[in-house]
């Protein structure tokens, strides 16, 4: 794909200044670009590449001030970084959006129905009974189980495993890997010591908007669904267990856990290799710091936690800085010891 620099300036509401007919046909960090490339800047600290990059465009801040000539074509706009993850955007878009057809083989079951503009890579499998939306791509070797519902223009990558009657909403991006839908990790014990596994009739849900990461699973619930509200990104290798409840644009970073009927609020941020533990609730725009292990509710908005057992975060900092002083501590009480 090959575009004009004032083409790109158009879509991003900016302003050109050098030759608006440069062609742009790849993007590159400022650091690395050639002929041929759009770059961007916005960390001042990488202000001295401008000057010697061979980038053919570069988008920048309209409140930049050249300190010297620049032979790139600029396009300035009120924010590089944030104008740069829009051309991606479209960028990943338009490439995703050239996948359309049927590749040989690939299977779909009796009753279920696909709207147009679709893709459905090789080996890729679609139970009985799905609903699936306009403009859906199914990558390679996905597999869809029966009565799967599935919005509009969703993406679903290479390898992922959507289980019995999953609901994926409109927009929704689902990477390589993923499994919505197994079994939630139900046992119960028994007098000899030995456990019994509880059937989980219950389904996942994933609302619009939702993005879930590589490798991440979300477990069915035992009965009713286990849900993820619209606009929450979930990153990779993430665990969500039975009948958690994530609420609405909210994000969780790598390596987290969410046990069993936890109910996550509207706006939190879960850090990564934090965990939380079953049945308990967080409220709204709650902040949970990395390695952290949550087992009690959150009941006040905005509240930012840390530690295992998590608290506060600015206690917790206090209290670390007590406990690196600990040997220092010790020390001193045995001193006054011997002089008592």
């Amino acid at each position: 794909m090959e575009f004009t620099v004032q083409q790109i300036a158009d879509l991003l509401q900016g302003t050109v200044e050098g030759n608006k007919s440069v062609r742009v046909n790849t993007l590159a960090k400022i650091e690395d670009a050639r002929t041929g490339a759009l770059a961007f800047l916005s960390n001042p600290k990488y202000e001295p590449f401008l000057y010697t990059s061979g980038a053919s465009a570069v988008i920048v801040s309209d409140r930049l001030e050249l300190k010297k000539p620049v032979a790139a074509a600029l396009i300035r706009v009120a924010d590089p970084y944030t104008s740069f993850s829009v051309l991606l955007h479209y960028y990943q878009t338009a490439l995703i959006a050239s996948k359309v057809g049927v590749e040989d083989p690939a299977y779909i079951g009796a009753g279920s129905q696909i709207g147009e503009g679709h893709y459905r890579g090789a080996f890729s499998y679609i139970g009985q009974g799905c609903t699936i939306g306009e403009n859906v791509r199914i990558f390679p070797q996905v597999y869809i189980g029966d009565n799967v519902n599935i919005g509009d223009n969703t993406t679903i990558f290479a390898g992922a495993k959507l289980y019995t009657n999953t609901v994926v909403g409109s927009n929704c991006t689902i990477h390589a890997g993923v499994v919505l839908g197994s079994d939630g990790f139900g046992f119960a014990p028994q007098p000899d010591g030995s456990y019994k596994g509880i059937p989980q009739i219950g389904n996942v849900v994933l609302e619009d908007d939702v993005s879930i990461g590589a490798n991440t699973t979300i477990d069915c619930a035992t009965m009713g669904s286990t849900i993820i509200r619209q606009g929450s990104k979930i990153d990779n290798l993430v665990q969500i267990a039975h009948n958690v409840e994530v609420g609405t644009h909210t994000v969780i970073a790598a390596q987290a856990g969410i046990s069993g009927s936890a109910k996550l609020g509207d706006y939190c941020v879960i850090a990564g290799q934090a965990g939380i533990v079953g049945h308990i609730s967080l409220a709204d725009k709650t902040t949970v710091g990395a390695q952290s292990g949550v087992s009690k509710s959150v009941k006040e908005t905005g509240t930012i936690i840390q530690g295992s057992p998590a608290f506060d975060y600015k206690q917790n900092l206090r209290a670390m800085t007590v406990f690196r002083k600990l040997p220092e501590l010790q020390r001193d009480l045995e001193l006054l010891k011997e002089k008592v």
